[in-house]
């Protein structure tokens, strides 16, 4: 799936997945499962969530574009990615201490 592929190259975990009552053979996956807990864990709030909306827009809005995405905008979205996370460490050094 472009969409998954597009988004990992851009540093956005994501996976295939089923869509309910999709028409589609059961072995085609014609979604993609986005997870929020590694994002919690870092303490993302509403503002971040809204940033990494922005970030999976723009990789999408690639493909419209170019099948295979735009490798330019995957690498723009990619330092926004470790941007973000740099802020938001899975735990910070203190925590790691104890």
């Amino acid at each position: 799936m472009q969409a998954e592929k597009a988004l990992e190259r851009a540093g956005i975990a994501c996976n295939k997945n089923n869509i309910p009552f999709d028409t589609e053979n059961p072995t085609v996956t014609s979604g993609i499962r986005l997870g929020t807990p590694a994002a919690t864990t870092r303490g993302f709030g509403v503002a971040q969530f809204e940033q990494v909306g922005a970030m999976i827009h723009d990789v999408l809005a690639a493909l419209e574009h170019a099948r295979n995405g735009d490798e330019r905008v995957e690498r723009a979205v990619r330092a926004r990615v470790r941007e973000l996370c740099s802020t938001y460490p899975v735990y910070s050094h203190a925590e790691a201490l104890v």
